[in-house]
C-alpha cells in the first residue's frame, strides 16, 4: 500500500514504520535465515571490495547484516567487519554465528564513529529507510566512512513509490532518483548493475551501485 504523502511523515508514523518493520524480522529471525542463508552475494561483496584503496584487512559495516550471512563471508575474507541491525533477534543470532561484534541500533537513530569504515555494506536494507529520513541516513553512513571509503547498496528498485508490503515498509527508487539521492549526500557513482545477472531486465528486481565518499 503506496503512502499518500512520504514526504509529511509524522515523527509517530516514522516510530511506526520502525517498529511494524523490526517487529516482523524480530519474529521471523530463524525462518529468515533458513530462506536466505544461502543466497550468493558474491558478486555485491567482490564489487564493495574492489573499490576500497588501502591496505587490508579493510574494517566494514554490514548495515543491516540480519543474521549474519555477510558478516561470516567478509571474516573468512580476512576483512574485520561489524555488523549492524534494527532487529534485536538479528543481532543475537549474527554475533553467535559471526563471533563479530553487532550494534543494535534504529537506522533511523543511528550513532556511528565517525572516520572509522573502510566500506559499508549495505545489502537489501536502505530500502527499508523512508525517502523522507533518506538523506540523514546517508549522510550518517558518510560521516562514517573514511575519506575514500566505499558505500555498496543493493535495493529491490521501483517507479520511486514507497509504503507497506505486508508488515514492512520499503522505498523502492529508480536509479535516476537515487543517484539524486547519493550525489546529494556527497558521494560520486563508481557502478551500478542489476540483479540477478544473466537475466533479462524484466527479471532482474534489484539495483546494485556502489559510491566513493569524498
Amino acid at each position: 500500500m503506496a503512502v499518500d504523502d512520504p514526504s509529511g511523515l509524522s515523527a509517530a508514523m516514522l516510530k511506526e514504520i520502525t517498529g511494524r518493520t523490526v517487529g516482523h524480522y524480530d519474529g521471523r529471525v530463524e525462518a529468515f535465515w533458513a530462506g536466505t542463508h544461502d543466497h550468493d552475494v558474491s558478486q555485491n561483496i567482490e564489487t564493495l571490495l574492489g573499490f576500497i584503496t588501502g591496505d587490508e584487512p579493510f574494517k566494514i559495516l554490514d548495515f543491516g547484516c540480519g543474521p549474519g550471512r555477510d558478516l561470516m563471508d567478509l571474516r573468512k575474507r580476512g576483512h574485520d567487519p561489524v555488523g549492524l541491525d534494527g532487529a534485536a533477534g538479528f543481532c543475537r543470532k549474527a554475533r553467535a554465528l559471526s563471533g563479530c561484534e553487532v550494534w543494535h541500533q534504529d537506522f533511523l537513530e543511528l550513532d556511528l564513529p565517525s572516520e572509522h569504515f573502510d566500506g559499508v555494506f549495505a545489502n537489501a536494507s536502505l530500502f527499508h529507510v523512508p525517502t523522507q529520513s533518506l538523506p540523514s541516513v546517508l549522510m550518517n553512513l558518510k560521516m562514517t566512512l573514511k575519506t575514500g571509503g566505499v558505500l555498496f547498496s543493493s535495493n529491490p528498485r521501483g517507479e520511486d513509490i514507497e509504503g507497506w508490503n505486508g508488515a514492512r515498509y520499503g522505498s523502492y527508487h529508480s536509479l535516476e532518483a537515487w543517484r539524486r539521492y547519493l550525489t546529494g549526500a556527497g558521494f560520486v557513482e563508481l557502478t551500478h548493475y542489476y540483479r540477478p545477472a544473466g537475466k533479462p531486465r524484466s527479471e532482474q528486481p534489484w539495483l546494485a551501485s556502489a559510491w566513493r565518499s569524498n
